[in-house]
């Protein structure tokens, strides 16, 4: 199971952030307000994500509203890991 800080911290090290992550929150929007979350950092924070809680994300699952917000990431993997 994961909790919010995990998430944060996933994207935190794929994006290499530094103290920048620790004002995110679950309204923290990622795409297009963060200049670093590009299309390259989306496949790596998926890989991450991946390796971290040992499931797959199907091309299917990838959409721009699973990272709209730091909230809505963490929501897919909480689903994703009691799938």
């Amino acid at each position: 199971m994961s909790n919010l800080s995990d998430t944060i911290e996933i994207i935190a090290e794929v994006l290499q952030l530094g103290e920048r992550a620790t004002r995110f929150d679950a309204d923290t929007p990622l795409l297009g307000s963060v200049p670093e979350f590009d299309s390259m950092a989306v496949v790596s924070v998926i890989t991450a994500i991946e390796d971290n809680y040992g499931f797959i994300v199907e091309d299917d699952e990838v959409s721009a509203e699973l990272f709209e917000t730091v909230g809505s990431l963490h929501e897919f993997i909480v689903q994703k890991s009691a799938d």
